[in-house]
């Protein structure tokens, strides 16, 4: 096993501030980060970042009398703070305005040209602003962008430089043949190869500067921005401060990608095409998210139905909001949640679930004044979860393992035996509740810092207040 790990998010335009999509996506990413880091004692590269050009950033900048740079600058505050709010580890933390990653944008750019795979072309589009793409007739409903209906799509004719992917088509099969868990879940990857396996259309990667000035320059011509999408997809290695230093990019890539399905093209496809272009090995897999709505609808401004992470943070707490993303479903389909949803899942499990057995044990140890000295050990099949990525089943996992001590105890009532016996079993019930306190440490590390200091330590005392509070 290497010694090196590599994962990041996507980078969320800052056109709009963080929501629970992208803070289950970047929690996703930091358990496995800590799980490689903590647990599997690797060194761990954890990058995410703000996406900051294209024409939603440069109409909302107008929008409120800004220069471009000046409202990226005031909107990646809140980016930045998600790292402190929610507990995250992330080692980097890019923005596709730095001065570094707008060189290895236009040196990655240098390299799929020289290749001869950058051409010019004019063109008539159908474009989705919301996604910033190019769509086919068949993408359409209703001659809308699915994922934007509220949006009216542009017809765009101009001259752009065009990218080559239709040459990929068969390198792209080859990589998914090889690797047969490259995306997840299954019907993602189901998804992507049969977009490859259709005919692939050249895409395009600039817009004339007259049009939409705020992106990064293509080299030697000064008339044309590149498309926002072939610029922040560099961040994966520009992060690695490729390709001026070259030590970090040789010791930590290939990534682990984390996204939405919205992004499933980009990363599983365009992405590995322009890499292999600039000959550069393709990611290690790719993570995709399903959507999450709220009461049966799409999250939306519009709608104001959007849940940000500081209204979990204010309702539940850091580590519970935590909790109940991933317990939401990572790396599978849609999903759907309200506020009634999230409290009956809290009471259930955290409160009256982990928060409950904990403080009876503690209790129980202390009339007994009980002293453990034990070594937490990691059950096997929670390895095998989390070495898969399966950090929903992981998670499961250690819920029902909590459940079996909860059965334990009503089963055994040492509240009813005395001496010797009463202490076999409350023994026995902490060292399990030890062990899985190790794995939730990825979880929620705050409360399993809190667990393992109190039934490690030399008299274990009772709890002041409970773990979590009912609702």
């Amino acid at each position: 096993m290497s010694q090196n790990f590599y994962i990041s998010t996507t980078l969320p335009y800052v056109n709009a501030s963080p929501h629970i999509g992208f803070a289950l996506e970047i929690i996703e990413a930091d358990i496995i980060a800590r799980y490689h880091r903590e647990i599997l004692h690797q060194q761990v590269v954890f990058n995410t970042g703000t996406d900051e050009h294209g024409q939603k950033i440069a109409e909302q900048a107008k929008l409120l009398k800004l220069e471009p740079q000046d409202y990226c600058d005031q909107q990646v505050k809140s980016f930045k703070n998600l790292k402190k709010i929610l507990n995250l580890t992330n080692t980097n933390f890019i923005r596709t305005t730095d001065p570094a990653h707008q060189r290895a944008a236009q040196e990655f750019w240098r390299r799929c040209q020289a290749n001869g795979d950058i051409y010019k072309a004019k063109y008539e589009i159908k474009y989705c602003v919301g996604c910033e793409l190019a769509k086919t007739a068949s993408e359409l409903v209703d001659n809308h962008c699915p994922l934007h209906p509220h949006l009216e799509l542009e017809i765009r004719e101009e001259e752009n430089y065009f990218f080559k992917f239709s040459r990929y088509q068969k390198d792209l099969l080859k990589l998914y043949n090889e690797q047969k868990d490259f995306v997840k879940p299954a019907s993602r990857f189901k998804e992507i190869l049969t977009f490859v396996n259709a005919s692939l259309e050249d895409f395009s990667i600039s817009r004339l500067k007259k049009n939409m000035s705020w992106g990064v320059p293509v080299p030697d011509d000064d008339e044309h921005v590149m498309y926002v999408w072939f610029d922040a997809l560099v961040n994966y290695i520009s992060t690695l401060a490729w390709p001026e230093k070259t030590e970090d990019f040789q010791r930590f890539w290939p990534a682990v990608q984390v996204a939405g399905k919205d992004n499933l093209r980009q990363q599983a496809a365009m992405w590995q095409a322009m890499l292999l272009s600039a000959g550069l090995t393709n990611s290690r897999q790719i993570l995709i998210n399903g959507f999450i709505g709220v009461n049966g609808q799409k999250m939306s401004k519009s709608l104001g139905n959007v849940i940000t992470p500081e209204e979990m943070i204010e309702r539940y707490g850091t580590d519970a909001s935590r909790y109940l993303l991933i317990k939401l479903g990572t790396f599978a389909e849609d999903m759907d949640v309200s506020w009634q949803k999230f409290d009956t899942t809290y009471n259930a499990f955290l409160a009256n679930g982990l928060g409950n057995l904990c403080s009876r044990l503690a209790k129980m140890a202390n009339l007994q004044q009980l002293t453990i000295d034990y070594q937490a050990q990691l059950p096997e099949q929670f390895l095998k979860y989390m070495d898969c990525h399966d950090l929903t089943p992981a998670l499961n996992f250690l819920d029902d393992a909590l459940k079996e001590i909860d059965q334990y105890l009503s089963q055994e009532k040492p509240w009813l035996k005395n001496g010797q016996e009463n202490e076999q079993i409350l023994s026995s019930a902490i060292k399990n509740l030890l062990d899985i306190n190790l794995g939730l440490s990825i979880f929620m590390p705050e409360t399993a810092q809190i667990i393992a200091q109190k039934f490690t330590q030399k008299n274990i005392e009772p709890f002041a207040e409970g773990l979590f509070k009912r609702l």
